[in-house]
């Protein structure tokens, strides 16, 4: 029996119902792409700066072609971005919305995540292939997304770690004035790093990463700064062997899409001192799904789980961790790293992730 020979048992008005909810999802996906748009060819900014322009005045402060620029106005005006007035055929960007989609905005820019819509799409077709094969995908697969990461991550970085951040371990960045030996697992490009190395001198820092590219923007970073209390190593850090090298551990949203994340932390625990501290921040979710169902940014977060984190891990032999792997299951799997003592904090102002702050006896 096919599901068409159950169609007289569906409610119409629910049919209808959920269409018009496919229909809105279709049209937030195109809305999202413009916003990204927007964002890059720094349109939201020039509406900021000029309210109640044509779409001629934008495009000539944008230094863009104005039938694109007329043409996107018309796709962020139906979709309620902008407003339009017919009578002088010109456009305003309400301060409101101003407020999440310009440079100005810092951290609170969401125009610049919606660029990760576009970028996940470009692995779509190898994706569905691996729902078929199993496996997963290599970082080298991803262009611009983990710039884009960097990016994100260093507005966040530049507006809280320092005065925000660091302080949720008390008496760290009195420690960290003193001197101490710190490292950062799965650090990237290393702007955190560097933020930490030029505020305290006195401290000595180390970041592991495997990508050598990401290195290299790390200690260009660093030497752009004149930065001398800081270095970068090319390192799995699932092989990482420092044993009591450390007094402060940092991985920033990480551990997640690690080959295998339970080796990675019980790595970190022997790298650590007595009294040694192990800061780690990861997405602020539930380890199970039915308490995520109106978890924000839900959808977002299992489909970059499906399209990148899960799928990297996977393509390394790994474990498949994902995303969305909660809170649950981070603290279990510091318990078995070696984890005595956990505590968990949140950051008004970033409801995304969970801070947990470790030390083991």
């Amino acid at each position: 029996m096919t599901s068409l020979d159950h169609s007289a048992a569906v409610d119409p008005a629910a049919v209808e119902a959920f269409a018009g909810t496919m229909i809105e999802m279709l049209d937030h996906a195109s809305a999202a792409l413009m916003i990204s748009m927007g964002h890059q060819v720094g349109l939201f900014d020039a509406m900021a700066a000029a309210p109640g322009a044509t779409s001629a005045r934008l495009a000539a402060s944008a230094d863009l072609d104005e039938r694109y620029v007329r043409e996107w106005l018309g796709a962020v005006t139906t979709a309620g971005i902008v407003d339009y007035d017919p009578g002088t055929a010109t456009y305003t960007l309400p301060p409101a919305h101003a407020a999440s989609l310009t440079r100005a905005a810092g951290p609170d820019n969401l125009a610049r995540v919606m660029q990760f819509i576009a970028q996940l799409g470009e692995v779509e077709p190898k994706i569905v292939e691996r729902f078929r094969t199993g496996g997963g995908l290599s970082y080298e697969d991803y262009g611009r997304f983990h710039a884009l990461m960097a990016e994100e991550s260093a507005e966040v970085f530049d507006a809280a770690l320092l005065d925000v951040i660091l302080p949720l371990a008390p008496g760290l960045p009195e420690r960290l004035r003193a001197g101490i030996d710190v490292a950062d697992i799965a650090c990237g490009s290393g702007h955190a790093l560097n933020l930490m190395a030029a505020a305290f001198p006195a401290s000595r820092f180390t970041g592991y990463d495997f990508s050598a590219d990401a290195v290299e923007v790390g200690m260009a970073e660093a030497k752009a700064m004149g930065l001398t209390n800081v270095a970068f190593v090319v390192q799995d850090v699932a092989e990482l062997h420092a044993p009591e090298s450390c007094d402060l551990i940092t991985v920033f949203d990480a551990v997640h899409d690690q080959a295998h994340p339970a080796r990675v932390l019980a790595n970190i625990a022997d790298a650590l001192r007595a009294g040694g501290v192990f800061l780690m921040v990861d997405i602020h979710a539930s380890s199970m799904l039915e308490e995520n169902i109106d978890l924000p940014l839900g959808p977002f977060l299992y489909t970059v789980s499906t399209m990148h984190c899960m799928s990297v891990s996977l393509g390394q032999g790994g474990d498949g961790l994902g995303t969305v792997w909660g809170e649950q299951r981070a603290l279990s799997m510091l318990a078995d790293a070696g984890f005595t003592e956990v505590a968990t904090s949140h950051v008004d102002g970033d409801p995304l992730n969970t801070y947990y702050i470790a030390r083991k006896s």
